[in-house]
């Protein structure tokens, strides 16, 4: 099967990887010092179970090279839906898949209005990894999965092919009949927690071991809770064990949202598809979302990246 990675970072470049080493035709869209290492020494993947090289790795800068492919992982930051599903256009033929694992319940939607809401499978990434260096992907943990479907529900012949093919490749992979609910129970999470944290700008440990900032976590993730159930859709686990698990777990932890990262380093975040998310879709289904608020607006300043 011919796969293209729209975004081969730490999640794009994971997958892609694991199924390029199961044997399909994969071709890893990158732009840099990023593409330069892996077309000179091919694609590295670091993880707990040993070093895997893809080599020779099928890369470029230009979709336009590849041609329509039969599924794209679309695993860009959130923030760059326009520019990178215009971009990945030429890779997108009449029977193409996109599978969108972009953090955020929003980017499905808006991908579709690019490029087609009927080529679009909506999904989560559940993993830590991330690009350690050019041409180099370090995964953290034994933990790698994700979990997709269509919008209304079906198994169709396309889904069932990637979720075979993913199964083979060695990561687990769970195609449901409710998306949307898999969208939201991550956002739970996700949102809360990376509201928090850039808040703080501490680490998950850090942030919990305040019980005023720890408190916080909880009641943003209850925020997120009862926004979905204003829209009908019921999470896996409820905000207070999510919370629980954490409180419980997540003590010392140095572990630190994706966003506070990128925070860290001046670069661009996804606060506006995060909380302010949380609070476009409170406020459309009159529920109130106070953390969440002061998160979008106290973050706003640093949406673009770095303030010079």
């Amino acid at each position: 099967m011919r796969i293209a990675v729209m975004g081969s970072g730490g999640v794009g470049g994971y997958f892609g990887a694991k199924l390029a080493l199961a044997g399909n035709d994969v071709t890893f869209i990158a732009r840099g010092a990023h593409l330069a290492a892996m077309k000179k020494n091919g694609l590295t993947l670091k993880t707990a179970e040993g070093t895997h090289v893809v080599t020779p790795t099928q890369a470029t800068d230009d979709p336009a090279t590849v041609g329509p492919v039969d599924y794209v992982l679309f695993a860009v930051k959130a923030y760059d839906v326009a520019s990178a599903g215009a971009q990945m256009r030429p890779l997108v033929g009449p029977q193409t898949a996109v599978i969108d694992l972009l953090n955020g319940v929003d980017t499905a939607d808006e991908l579709g209005a690019l490029v087609g809401r009927e080529h679009v499978l909506p999904g989560v990434a559940y993993i830590s990894s991330h690009i350690e260096g050019p041409g180099i992907i370090g995964h953290a943990g034994a933990g790698a999965k994700i979990v997709f479907g269509e919008f209304d529900g079906s198994k169709s012949k396309r889904a069932v092919a990637f979720h075979e093919a993913a199964l083979k490749a060695g990561f687990e992979c769970v195609l449901t009949d409710d998306v949307s609910r898999a969208l939201w129970s991550k956002f739970v999470m996700l949102a809360s927690l990376a509201a928090v944290c850039c808040m703080t700008r501490l680490n998950l440990g850090d942030t919990l071991e305040n019980p005023l900032s720890a408190d916080l976590i909880r009641q943003a993730m209850e925020e997120v809770e009862a926004v979905a159930k204003a829209k009908g859709i019921t999470i896996d686990t409820p905000a207070a064990t999510v919370y629980a698990g954490f409180a419980k777990n997540a003590r010392g932890s140095k572990i630190k949202p994706s966003m506070l990262v990128d925070l860290e380093r001046g670069k661009p975040i996804e606060v506006n598809q995060l909380s302010g998310a949380v609070v476009r879709h409170g406020r459309a289904a009159g529920v109130a979302t106070p953390v969440h608020a002061v998160a979008a607006a106290a973050l706003a300043p640093w949406a673009k990246g770095a303030r010079g």
